[in-house]
C-alpha cells in the first residue's frame, strides 16, 4: 500500500541518497584575466591612441622604456614597426612578458586568456603581432604555432581590433 506519507518518505530519501552522491561539475576551461595597468600607465596609453601613427611609434617607445611591463606598449611597436625585423622582435618581447605577466597571474600554460578582457589584449595583440611577423619572414611553422595558441587563448579569436 501506498499512502501519501509513506510516497512522501521515501521521496525524501531518495533526494538524501541522490544529495549524497551529487557531482560537482566545473564550467569549462580555467580563465586568466592580467591586473589592470596602473593608473599612469592607463593614461598614458589613452594619450597614445590619439596619436597620429608617426607620433604614436615613438610615444609607444617611450612608455616601453618608462613601463617596460606595459604590454600594450610592445604590441603597439611591434603593429608601427616599418621593418619586418623590428615588427619579429617588438613582437617577441612583447610575448615573452606577456608569459611572464601570465604565469605571475596565476596562469599555468593553459587555460583561457580571452580578448573581451581589455587587460589582455597586449599579449594577444602582441603575440598576433608575433605570428604576422613570423610569416612575413617566411617563419611559417611559428607563424602556425602562435595562430594556433591564440585559438586556444581564446577560441573566438579573429583578430578583434582595438
Amino acid at each position: 500500500m501506498t499512502g501519501v506519507g509513506t510516497e512522501a518518505a521515501s521521496n525524501g530519501q531518495n533526494r538524501r541518497m541522490a544529495g549524497e552522491h551529487e557531482v560537482q561539475f566545473t564550467r569549462g576551461s580555467p580563465e586568466t584575466v592580467l591586473p589592470p595597468p596602473e593608473p599612469e600607465v592607463a593614461a598614458a596609453l589613452a594619450s597614445l591612441r590619439e596619436l597620429a601613427p608617426a607620433q604614436r611609434r615613438e610615444g609607444a617607445r617611450q612608455l616601453a622604456v618608462r613601463w617596460p611591463g606595459c604590454l600594450d606598449a610592445w604590441a603597439a611597436l611591434a603593429e608601427l614597426a616599418e621593418d619586418e625585423v623590428d615588427r619579429y622582435a617588438y613582437a617577441r618581447v612583447g610575448y615573452h612578458r606577456g608569459l611572464d605577466a601570465l604565469r605571475a597571474a596565476g596562469w599555468r600554460g593553459s587555460g583561457l586568456v580571452r580578448w573581451e578582457h581589455p587587460e589582455n589584449r597586449g599579449f594577444l595583440r602582441s603575440l598576433a603581432a608575433l605570428g604576422a611577423a613570423a610569416a612575413t619572414l617566411g617563419e611559417e611553422d611559428e607563424a602556425t604555432r602562435c595562430a594556433l595558441f591564440l585559438r586556444q587563448l581564446d577560441p573566438g579569436w579573429d583578430r578583434r581590433a582595438d
